[in-house]
């Protein structure tokens, strides 16, 4: 299902103009510019519908392709919400596709790996499928082992959304929506979630994300993006990353949260400097025999903070960065260690282990069940609001 509409700001004289923000952020003692753009600069933005294919029941899903004109490209299906590409010049212009992904819709429904999608109700690991609110213990479904994994069997990435185009100036926007019943996989209350996807003119993809319920409920969205800022040429271990967090949260043997809040100086986890992703993956450190690498939640520093800065990815080779800014407490640095050979994506190319890495904004794994942690708990008349920005630039 799908409905469009477009609209134009213009100011004197019907020229488009850009309304400016401006701001700071502050990382390992240095300001970073907070989504700031240039004054009347006049912006060239598009976005194209096509059919992605059709699902088991004759439903037709579309891809949607929101475009800049600084070369940066992102499509995007409304079967899961799915970040199908996203196409950005490395430092010589050359343009590449740096995501994970499928180039038809049957890929994607026969091996759904989370690659690109959206995940809900809530992201990450629930320990043994359980939570308790109010009261009353709630049973869902269980789908990695004994435990709840990004919403379940049929999580927001299997749904189709409802999609809405639009068009303002120097930004492409594309809306989803979608009504989770009373009951879906085990949630209680009728939720109603809304991701808008906005691409500025200055390569930033902003995701918005929005819900409301009738019942009180759970609730923790993020995006499962696998990127590859060398165009998944090789893995991701020679990619260098720096994180805004002086903490993460430790897992067990099932990466459940054991409830603490492990300091990571000293460990292989400290990216607090600039570091391979490859340097120290395979020390014989607790945690990364666990996940067979990084799965792990980082407590991001001033995280009550508003939207500030909590990640910087580098790729050597195209020169291609990656920053990330969340509203959000935590962050989910994950490094493809389940890929395993078994599955081929765009151009034919096999997803190896390590070929892409994750930064998922999110609220802690396991929330509902560590009082301790954040809250994802929604109540009626209260709205779930979170934003996630992602900036691709060039060294």
């Amino acid at each position: 299902m799908k409905c469009s509409e477009s609209w134009m700001e213009a100011t004197a004289n019907g020229e488009p103009l850009i309304q400016v923000q401006f701001g700071n952020l502050t990382s390992g003692g240095e300001a970073v510019p907070l989504l700031g753009r240039s004054l009347l600069r006049r912006e060239t933005v598009s976005i194209t519908e096509k059919q992605f294919g059709t699902t088991a029941d004759g439903t037709q899903i579309d891809l949607y392709t929101l475009t800049n004109d600084e070369g940066m490209e992102v499509a995007i299906t409304n079967y899961g919400g799915a970040i199908t590409s996203i196409q950005i010049p490395d430092r010589q212009g050359e343009t590449g596709d740096v995501v994970l992904g499928y180039e038809t819709l049957a890929e994607y429904l026969k091996h759904p790996r989370f690659l690109g999608a959206l995940i809900g109700r809530h992201a990450n690991r629930l320990a043994r499928g359980t939570f308790p609110l109010n009261g009353i213990t709630y049973q869902l479904a269980q789908n990695n082992g004994p435990n709840h994994l990004h919403g379940g069997i049929r999580g927001f990435d299997r749904v189709v959304w409802e999609a809405q185009t639009k068009i303002a100036v120097g930004e492409s926007i594309l809306q989803l929506s979608y009504l989770s019943k009373d009951g879906e996989e085990g949630y209680p209350g009728n939720l109603t979630a809304t991701v808008t996807y906005t691409l500025s003119g200055n390569n930033e993809l902003h995701i918005e994300y929005r819900a409301t319920t009738d019942k009180d409920t759970i609730v923790n969205l993020t995006n499962h993006s696998y990127f590859n800022l060398g165009c998944a040429s090789g893995n991701i271990l020679t990619h260098e990353l720096m994180l805004n967090a002086n903490r993460f949260t430790p897992v067990d043997a099932d990466l459940i949260p054991t409830g603490e809040l492990r300091d990571v100086h000293h460990t292989p986890l400290d990216f607090t400097r600039s570091m391979s992703i490859g340097a120290r993956i395979n020390e014989r450190y607790d945690q990364l025999i666990f996940a067979g690498g990084y799965d792990h939640n980082f407590v991001l520093r001033d995280g009550d903070a508003g939207l500030r800065w909590a990640a910087r990815a580098y790729e050597p080779a195209s020169g291609r960065i990656m920053e990330v800014f969340t509203t959000q407490p935590g962050l989910q640095f994950y490094s493809g260690n389940f890929l395993d050979g078994s599955i081929s994506g765009k151009r034919g190319v096999v997803y190896k282990k390590h070929a892409g890495f994750c930064l998922e904004t999110q609220h802690f794994p396991d929330s509902p069940n560590h009082p301790e942690f954040p809250l994802t708990v929604l109540k009626p008349g209260a709205e779930y609001h979170q934003l996630a920005v992602f900036r691709f630039s060039t060294e």
